[in-house]
């Protein structure tokens, strides 16, 4: 099964594949869309559309079997956060669904929880739990990339145990 995990994000997405047998699953490729918009004066729909046009050739390049995306939270300290993560979601979940393809959507937490055993695990430990998992020679950098490979295993695991 090959799963696309995106950690969504306004300035920085975060996307990494994992094609997952049994429980051994295996990085096919990770990244991060560094979303500038267009030009000088660039805007929030300038970065939507260009997150748009990376998600779709992503999705068309990798030809994941499920696309998994860190749920929407919100920090009481950090509103705004919650609201721009929100529209990025909104254009990522917009390309899976015009893909045809099958979504889950997991918590930060139970991601962090699978990789760790800590659903409160800082962003240094979730890159090496990530790096340690995989075999990786170095730890994911930056950590979007490591929550997005987390995302993915998460989602490849969790799908081998449901009928």
């Amino acid at each position: 099964m090959r799963v696309l995990g995106i950690d969504p994000g306004l300035r920085i997405t975060g996307y990494g594949c994992v094609e997952s047998a049994r429980l051994d699953p295996t990085l096919i490729e990770a990244g991060v869309f560094r979303l500038t918009g267009a030009g000088k004066r660039e805007t929030v729909s300038d970065r939507l559309l260009e997150l748009e046009t990376d998600i779709a050739a992503l999705i068309e390049r990798l030809r994941p079997e499920t696309v998994a995306v860190e749920a929407l939270f919100a920090h009481y300290k950090h509103p705004a956060t919650a609201i721009s993560m929100g529209h990025a979601r909104g254009v990522i979940l917009l390309s899976i669904r015009r893909a045809g393809l099958t979504l889950v959507e997991l918590k930060p937490n139970e991601v962090k929880k699978f990789l760790t055993g800590n659903g409160h695990a800082g962003k240094e430990q979730m890159q090496e739990a990530v790096k340690d998992r995989l075999g990786l020679k170095a730890a994911p950098e930056p950590p979007d990339v490591a929550d997005a490979i987390a995302i993915a295993m998460c989602a490849a695991a969790r799908a081998q145990f449901v009928p």
